[in-house]
């Protein structure tokens, strides 16, 4: 070890990230000869330690997680790293509770567990409890020469140590609590996860008018922090925003409030119908698509198993490499994912809808060849492709790739009405689309951008495309293209959707909506222009979006603290036109994650890991995947662990695993 005898180093944040890094340091430790040495680690959090604040077990089983039961796990599964000292998957977790007696856990996590299968989605709440549960089995078996200080507070400062209180090694920081203590140690992690951010202006000024005029606005924020006992029962409500906050919004407002789904029944529409319980309010809801995004393949793995990569794949990622080439988002990545998306849907077509495609065998083998790289010298592929396309693919049957994230486009509306109609027959579509899994050409197409989403993070990663891509092209159009589309919610919340629209519950105000507040009726208003109707009015609005992930904007007073110190900064990223621009994350110098200060000096002892890597990694928010397949999608399934190792070890003075 070439640390001193004696380390000290501070975790600010317990949820996932947090304890990954303290799992990790426990497991480096427990494996390294430390004889004669000691490690304290101080663990900072409000929040239990484990699930920290967003996984708290006692939330409300109506939020469920994004990915399946089989999916997430906090314990790393890499052979080339230092062995975990407790824990497993929460597949593993759930499969083990499951056959035991269920002692330490309340009725209502019995009930869930004994009803969730692997393809099942759960409870963030039951995972929270995973989450718990792990760390208590890890705190059960810390190794000789290690302590473990929990502190129920906030970190509201960090400073370096002066030179006479600093350790053997030098450096560290005197971190100040929100409780008045105080911590020194040698290093320090920043695992601060979601934090709370500044309203931007059209926000405040909507909160400002609801003071005013008596209204109800409810800014940003995580769901199960926001007080839905506020909102009045059956009155109109405007809701902006139909990502994956919208459908915890909905959970809360009907079955939280009552009411229940049951079958539909012979000769009704849709799987489900709603039973209101008298107490829901009649919810308005806008986003910029018009629509929510699409639900999830019913699929057996996290990526469909029929869908292959054949273009954007890890040795294509190695002969930008080989070449000396920082590839572009849209010049060099987008046109090979391109390909594996018209792959996917075409192969996927020719089996489940025969009569849509004459001359089966001959399309896909001229298709295959049109869009092999470079195949063609002249004309673009995608021109060729299309023209194949309506030579052998019935019209109504042809793939607009870009037009899946945006199905009302180019139409209007003569009423809110036959809006409503519209969105419902898209809801009802996307479920059955949803229920036939890998027979899907659609799904499957999406698939494909699903499972390149995974290989794109790789590629990506640390500077793996040019900052003027990165700003106006994968964070430009490409990440809400992809999400509207792969990080949508389970098929059920689809199917319960329709069904609300059907009941009353819930309507729609149209795309590209535009917010105000009209002061004579005291009211707050929306309205699309491709809808013809009045104005949608309610005296309460909802943001069902969580607080911005800019480190610009953060409203918590550490980060603010750290900026203001020069001790960390933003990434700036420069546009294609020259411009500089502050991006969401910090500035970080890798590996580990070491962060750099306002003079563009990596600032000693002091490390992130997750949401404030941003502007480094894309996609930071997911689990990680519990045996990710080979290739890039492992890279990118469990990245976040072998980052908390490289943090881990890098505090303990070990060399990094290659």
């Amino acid at each position: 070890m070439g640390k001193s005898q004696n380390i000290r180093v501070g975790l600010i944040g317990a949820g996932p990230r947090g304890t990954s890094v303290l799992e990790r340091l426990l497991a480096n430790w427990a494996a390294t000869e430390t004889a004669g040495r000691s490690l304290h680690i101080d663990v900072v959090d409000p929040y239990p330690a484990g699930p920290g604040h967003v996984w708290q077990p006692e939330q409300s089983r109506l939020y469920l997680m994004n990915t399946q039961s089989f999916y997430p796990t906090l314990i790393p599964e890499d052979p080339g790293l230092a062995p975990p000292l407790a824990g497993g998957s929460f597949e593993k977790w759930r499969a083990e509770q499951r056959s035991g007696d269920g002692s330490g856990l309340s009725a209502e996590e019995r009930a869930e567990l004994a009803a969730l299968a692997s393809r099942d989605f759960p409870s963030r709440a039951l995972y929270g409890r995973y989450l718990r549960t792990t760390l208590e089995e890890l705190l059960e078996r810390v190794p000789a020469g290690v302590e473990i200080a929990f502190h129920r507070s906030s970190a509201v400062a960090a400073r370096p140590l002066p030179d006479a209180a600093a350790g053997p090694a030098g450096g560290g920081f005197d971190v100040e609590l929100d409780d008045g203590g105080r911590l020194a140690v040698d290093s320090l992690v920043l695992a601060l996860g979601h934090l709370e951010s500044r309203l931007n202006a059209e926000q405040r000024s909507f909160s400002e008018a609801a003071a005013e005029l008596g209204l109800l606005y409810l800014p940003p924020a995580a769901p199960a922090d926001v007080d839905w006992a506020l909102v009045p029962d059956s009155e109109p409500v405007l809701v902006r925003g139909m990502g994956l906050n919208f459908f915890d919004l909905l959970g809360q407002l009907t079955e939280g409030r009552g009411g229940r789904f049951v079958a539909a029944g012979d000769g009704l529409p849709g799987k489900l119908k709603y039973l209101p319980s008298g107490r829901e309010p009649k919810i308005i809801a806008a986003s910029r698509r018009g629509t929510p995004y699409r639900a999830k393949a019913g699929l057996d793995g996290y990526y469909p198993k029929s869908v292959r990569l054949r273009y954007l794949t890890e040795s294509a990622l190695e002969r930008f490499a080989a070449a000396g080439i920082q590839p572009g988002f849209d010049h060099d990545l987008w046109p090979l994912l391109h390909r594996d998306a018209l792959w996917a849907y075409y192969s996927t077509l020719v089996v489940a809808e025969p009569v849509a495609v004459s001359h089966a065998t001959d399309f896909l083998t001229a298709l295959e060849e049109l869009l092999r790289p470079h195949a063609h010298a002249t004309g673009r592929w995608e021109n060729q492709v299309n023209e194949l396309v309506s030579h052998h693919v019935a019209a109504s049957r042809r793939l607009d790739l870009l037009g899946l994230a945006a199905p009302l486009a180019g139409r209007s509306f003569a009423s809110r009405k036959a809006l409503d109609d519209a969105v419902v027959d898209y809801l009802d579509d996307d479920a059955r689309r949803s229920s036939l899994g890998e027979s899907d050409p659609v799904k499957m197409a999406i698939g494909a951008l699903h499972t390149g989403r995974a290989v794109l993070k790789s590629a990506v990663a640390d500077g793996g495309i040019t900052d003027q891509s990165w700003v106006g092209e994968l964070r430009g159009w490409f990440e809400s293209f992809v999400e509207g589309l792969a990080s949508g919610p389970p098929a059920l919340r689809a199917e319960q959707l329709a069904a609300l629209a059907r009941a009353g519950v819930v309507s729609f105000v149209g795309p590209d909506p535009r917010f105000n507040v009209d002061r004579s009726r005291r009211a707050f208003q929306a309205v699309s222009a491709w809808v013809h109707d009045d104005a949608a009015q309610a005296r309460t609005l909802i943001e069902a979006m969580s607080p911005a992930n800019r480190v610009g904007v953060s409203d918590s007073p550490f980060l603010r603290q750290l900026l203001a110190d020069g001790l960390v900064r933003p990434k700036m990223m420069m546009t294609a036109e020259g411009m500089p621009v502050q991006t969401s994350g910090l500035d970080v110098h890798a590996h580990p994650y070491r962060l750099v200060g306002a003079n563009g000096s990596v600032t000693p002892g002091l490390y992130a890991l997750g949401l404030q890597l941003s502007s480094t990694q894309w996609g930071t928010a997911i689990a990680a995947e519990a045996r990710p397949s080979n290739g890039p999608a492992y890279k990118s399934g469990q990245r976040t662990l072998r980052d908390a190792d490289e943090i881990a070890r890098d505090m303990l003075g070990l060399p990094l695993q290659k």
